[in-house]
């Protein structure tokens, strides 16, 4: 190995000379030099018999562990993590459906059957006070109880005002006590 002649290959490749380069020695080996073996002996640091492993890692506070044991620890609390997630999911569901169940408990109450049928829509009887002063149904179905007033009659598009007698307007009220007729 130590032939002054250079390898064909080399030799091929031009070389240029620097005089603020200097090219390293080439080391000099001891008598007692050996070459590494092809395969590598098996690990100190490994696991074999069950022993307790090296605990190399060292923590700034002093605390010491094997990266095996920092990757099961990590895992341990990703678990964890996911389990507290998961059960925090739950009962925000379950609240949630008790505040629907809530809701719809309430309005079952406050309108019987109503969430039970098809028919959604619920449009009440338009009726009216007649002269006589009784209810009569109302024949316009564009017309509101509430946008008439008492004694007022409505004909077409003209509203007429009869102005009633207190008697009367009473006997309506009191059920007809046929006072001063």
């Amino acid at each position: 190995m130590n032939s002054s002649r250079s390898h064909p290959l080399l030799a091929q490749v031009p070389l240029t000379v620097s005089p603020f380069v200097s090219l390293p020695a080439a080391p000099i080996l001891p008598y007692t030099y050996k070459p590494l073996p092809s395969t590598l002996p098996p690990s100190s640091t490994a696991d074999q018999n069950g022993a307790e492993r090296d605990k190399y890692v060292v923590a700034s506070s002093g605390h010491t562990a094997h990266p095996d044991e920092i990757i099961a620890s990590c895992q341990a609390l990703q678990a964890h993590i996911q389990k507290v997630q998961d059960d925090a999911e739950a009962k925000i569901k379950a609240w949630q459906n008790q505040l629907k169940e809530q809701d719809l408990a309430e309005k079952r109450r406050v309108a019987p059957g109503w969430l039970d049928r098809d028919e959604k829509i619920l449009e009440p009887k338009r009726i009216s006070i007649a002269n006589n002063g009784n209810l009569a149904e109302q024949g316009r179905p564009g017309e509101n109880i509430m946008d008439q007033q008492d004694g007022v009659q409505q004909a077409g598009t003209k509203t007429i005002a009869t102005p009633l007698p207190a008697g009367e307007e009473l006997d309506r009220a009191f059920g007809g006590l046929q006072v001063g007729k």
